[in-house]
């Protein structure tokens, strides 16, 4: 059983797509970052930097749990524990991680700073408004061109694919126009197609009454599809 420490944002969806799409057991663990639990003593005993997710894995060869913090991290142990979502090729190897590290310095970043100057800043800086949407369009474009001639970044459905595409979710706030990316529009249907990752996206709902209201319609609009999952 693993136990994820978690809040839905897309970085714990990475996470909880991934427990899915390995077929892993896991309990929830709610971290309210809007309430400050992820500062409370206890949670920093194993993420020192305040963030989650994190992850305490108890099924483990030796028997002792297994302590795992930034999402990250999280994916390449997971991975690495049931074998699936990324190859033992070492050149699919090294794109899949590339990808993933892509994600963990610049889209993720880059976009959540979008997100909060067009948002949710309390006052409105348009240098930064302006800075931060045009490196978010930048980094849409760079993905759009790299789906251009495969279904997903590093060839076949990786851990690099769950990392991504949960910062996805959120594209108009980020001052992005998801039609001017093809490939990412399209990509992001194939994936939402998949049954994990709708209940990936849909883990833990109901602790926030924007994504427990995202119900068919508005899943039409941001995804292209109805999900299937409950």
């Amino acid at each position: 059983m693993i136990e994820l420490y978690y809040w839905p944002t897309p970085n714990g969806h990475k996470i909880s797509i991934a427990l899915e799409e390995m077929g892993l057991d896991y309990t929830i663990k709610s971290v309210n970052i809007g309430k400050g639990d992820q500062f409370k003593p206890e949670f920093l005993a194993f993420s020192p930097n305040n963030r989650m997710p994190a992850i305490i894995d108890f099924d483990t060869p030796d028997g002792k749990p297994q302590t795992v913090f930034e999402s990250g991290a999280i994916l390449l142990y997971l991975a690495e524990k049931t074998g699936q979502f990324l190859s033992s090729d070492p050149r699919q190897r090294i794109t899949t991680m590339e990808w993933l590290m892509w994600q963990m310095g610049g889209f993720g970043p880059m976009l959540g700073q979008a997100h909060h100057f067009n948002f949710y800043a309390p006052e409105k800086l348009p240098y930064a408004m302006e800075r931060y949407s045009t490196e978010a369009n930048r980094l849409y474009g760079v993905l759009d061109r790299r789906l251009a001639d495969r279904d997903f970044v590093a060839d076949d459905y990786s851990i690099a694919d769950m990392a991504i595409f949960p910062w996805t979710r959120t594209y108009e706030r980020q001052n992005v126009d998801i039609d001017a990316y093809p490939n990412v529009a399209r990509w992001r249907r194939t994936l939402i197609e998949r049954p994990a990752v709708q209940k990936g996206m849909l883990a833990g709902a109901e602790m926030r009454e924007d994504l427990a209201n995202l119900k068919s319609s508005e899943w039409e609009k941001l995804f292209g599809v109805t999900p299937k999952a409950s």
